[in-house]
């Protein structure tokens, strides 16, 4: 039997899940103005002809693209990618990223242990690597479950949970991962412990470093994902489409975990 695991926040109102300058608005029409906008297509037309006097339901949405579970491209990084070897290339936006990173077989590795804004290092991925008995290969999606998952919905929750740091995604990048993920708002640590460290010594190297990653080895993260709690660590497929936004830094998906209950019993 296959099973489908949603890996997705909502877009909402009213929910903390971005700093307040980048909150969705959702403006929601029902069926009784959705009635009046029906009328205008037709001259005459009154609303009780309808049947319930309704029209339809239309929502008007004001969005970034960071907004909900979300894909970033490369170009959200940096305007370049792949200068590991001293020839940097353009970096690519949303619209091309290569469909075939996008479903996958995924991978979770647990740092819900980890403390809010600790910075994930290579040997910490090593070490999780071997205790759920994995080796990684090339364009598996990597999933980190940190405690953010659980503050969703908290006014904290943008400051919740561990960050990559650039040696822990390098190390994942330099074995062919391509796509990784968390359900944390930031694939780093929250900006509020970053600017405590960079406070005290002024190195302009710690911030947004995860990110910045993406200069030397071109990838995708998705960010807030949810219910990472809910999958194994290893034996199901992501699926995580972006929404095709031109020239955009990143897109809206529905990411999903597919599981076949057979192969997990093998596993």
């Amino acid at each position: 039997m296959r099973r489908f695991i949603d890996l997705s926040i909502y877009l909402e109102n009213d929910v903390i899940s971005d700093p307040p300058m980048m909150q969705p608005k959702i403006e929601y029409i029902r069926h009784d103005a959705g009635a009046e906008q029906v009328k205008l297509f037709f001259d005459g037309l009154e609303s009780d002809e309808l049947p319930d006097s309704e029209g339809w339901a239309v929502e008007f949405v004001q969005l970034c693209t960071h907004n909900g579970t979300h894909l970033d491209a490369p170009y959200h990084y940096h305007s370049t990618m792949n200068g590991k070897d001293g020839h940097p290339e353009r970096a690519i936006t949303i619209d091309e990223v290569p469909l075939e990173w996008c479903f996958q077989s995924g991978v979770k590795l647990d740092f819900r242990d980890k403390a809010d804004g600790y910075v994930v290092t290579a040997a910490d991925v090593e070490a999780e690597l071997a205790r759920i008995n994995h080796t990684l290969q090339p364009l598996e999606i990597v999933l980190i479950n940190t405690a953010a998952g659980k503050a969703y919905g908290q006014p904290d929750y943008v400051n919740k949970g561990c960050g990559m740091g650039y040696e822990a995604t390098l190390y994942l990048l330099d074995q062919g991962i391509r796509v990784t993920g968390t359900d944390a708002w930031s694939w780093d640590a929250p900006f509020s412990y970053t600017a405590e460290r960079y406070a005290a010594d002024k190195d302009a190297s710690i911030i947004w470093e995860g990110h910045k990653a993406g200069r030397d080895v071109g990838y995708c993260h998705l960010e807030k994902l949810h219910n990472l709690e809910a999958l194994p660590h290893h034996g199901f497929t992501v699926s995580c489409f972006p929404h095709k936004v031109r020239g955009g830094s990143a897109g809206w998906t529905r990411a999903v975990a597919i599981i076949d209950d057979d192969a997990e019993k093998n596993d």
